[in-house]
C-alpha cells in the first residue's frame, strides 16, 4: 500500500506540468493535485472496504421502508375514505329515517285529530239527544204535575161544591193550588 501511495504522489507531481501544457490549470497547484488524490484515495479505501456496499444497503433498506410507509398510508387513507362513505351513507339513512318518522307523525296527527274531531262531534250528538231526552222528560213531567195540580183542583173544586162550602171563589182557588203546584 506504501508503494502505491508513493507512486500515486509521484505520478501527481510528475504529471502537473504535462496538464498545465494542455491548457488545464486545475491541477497545476499542487495542493489541489493533492487534495484530489487524496480524495480518490479515500474513495478507494471506501470502496476497498466496502462502505459503498453497505451505504447502498442502507439507502435499498431506507427506500424499502419509506415505501412500505407509503403504502401503509396510502391503506390507511383508503380505508379512512370507505369509513367516510360508510359514515356519509349512515347518516344519509338515518336523515331519510327521521324524515320518515317525521311524515308518519304528521300523518298519524292527522288521523287522530280527524277521529278526535269526529268523536267530539259524535259526544256532541250524544249529549244534545241526552239533554233533548232530559227536556223531554222535564216537560212530560211538568205537565204530568199540571194534570195532576189541575186534577186535584178540580177535585178540590168539586168537593167544595158538593159539600155547600161555598164560601170563597173556586176558579181562584184551583189557579192558585195549581200555581203551587208549578213553583
Amino acid at each position: 500500500m506504501r508503494t502505491a501511495l508513493t507512486a500515486t504522489i509521484f505520478l501527481t507531481f510528475t504529471a502537473a506540468p504535462a496538464v498545465a501544457a494542455t491548457g488545464l490549470e486545475t491541477f497545476s497547484d499542487p495542493v489541489k493535485g493533492l487534495a484530489l488524490l487524496a480524495l480518490i484515495i479515500f474513495f478507494a479505501i471506501c470502496w476497498r472496504a466496502g462502505a459503498f456496499r453497505l451505504i447502498g444497503n442502507a439507502l435499498d433498506e431506507r427506500g424499502k421502508t419509506i415505501e412500505a410507509q407509503i403504502e401503509e398510508a396510502r391503506s390507511l387513507r383508503e380505508e379512512a375514505a370507505k369509513m367516510l362513505a360508510d359514515a356519509e351513507r349512515k347518516q344519509k339513512a338515518a336523515e331519510d329515517d327521521a324524515k320518515a318518522i317525521l311524515e308518519q307523525a304528521r300523518t298519524d296527527a292527522k288521523t287522530m285529530m280527524e277521529t278526535a274531531r269526529g268523536d267530539l262531534k259524535q259526544r256532541l250528538v250524544r249529549r244534545e239527544a241526552l239533554a233533548e231526552a232530559r227536556i223531554a222528560r222535564a216537560e212530560a213531567e211538568a205537565a204530568a204535575d199540571v194534570r195532576k195540580a189541575a186534577a186535584d183542583a178540580a177535585t178540590q173544586a168539586a168537593r167544595t161544591l158538593l159539600s155547600g162550602d161555598a164560601a170563597t171563589d173556586q176558579f181562584d182557588a184551583a189557579a192558585d193550588t195549581i200555581e203551587k203546584a208549578l213553583n
